[in-house]
């Protein structure tokens, strides 16, 4: 799909007290390993399925679903979809990810989104629709981690080879990134300290 935008970004419209809040509220949940699809479920991996995982990533993730969260956050994937000229129609949001990545910790390059849209005839607000639209909120001051990078891998139309842009805005606190869900992204290791982020994937119907 070729579009003029592969991201937009809102520098530091979170304030430091939001981002903190999120972060303490954050560290409530029980967190667990970050997973990819397939390998929904580590503890019931193979020993090679689990090897394959940690290749792909490492992270502690936690899952929120409060309606005050999607109220600060869903505005600007509104004004993203409009301003990017993206224009996706889009009707839900699965559960918000707070994400920490502590030193050694990393997601390898992929994309939130699949063709196959979503079979949850008990969930009527997520059946038969994909995730469209993808937000990273940075919660962390770039001072307090080393490394955690988010980069994004976009296709050159010109030469039809691809080239990796690092998303300097997602190193400010109180950022938010939104972008297209098939595009390919990545976090590089953490190398110092840790790095909190929450995400969250907003679905529609398939597109035509």
């Amino acid at each position: 799909m070729i579009q003029k935008y592969n991201y937009w970004t809102f520098k530091k419209v979170l304030t430091d007290r939001t981002c903190d809040h999120i972060i303490e509220y954050g560290k409530r949940f029980k967190s667990t390993y970050g997973t990819i699809g397939g390998l929904e479920q580590p503890d019931k991996l193979s020993k090679k399925q689990f090897n394959f995982l940690k290749d792909k990533r490492k992270s502690d993730v936690a899952w929120m679903d409060d309606t005050w969260i999607y109220k600060e956050i869903h505005p600007y994937v509104d004004a993203a979809n409009k301003n990017a000229g993206w224009n996706f129609q889009w009707d839900a949001s699965e559960s918000c990810q707070f994400t920490k990545y502590n030193k050694g910790q990393y997601y390898g390059w992929h994309s939130d989104g699949w063709q196959e849209p979503y079979n949850k005839p008990n969930n009527p607000r997520q059946h038969k629709k994909i995730r469209k639209l993808s937000v990273t909120c940075q919660l962390s001051d770039a001072s307090e981690y080393t490394g955690g990078d988010l980069e994004f891998r976009i296709l050159d139309d010109a030469t039809g080879k691809t080239k990796d842009f690092l998303c300097v805005e997602a190193k400010e606190k109180g950022s938010i990134i939104v972008f297209p869900s098939y595009v390919v992204h990545r976090v590089t290791p953490v190398k110092l300290g840790t790095r909190y982020s929450l995400v969250i994937w907003n679905l529609g119907h398939p597109f035509l």
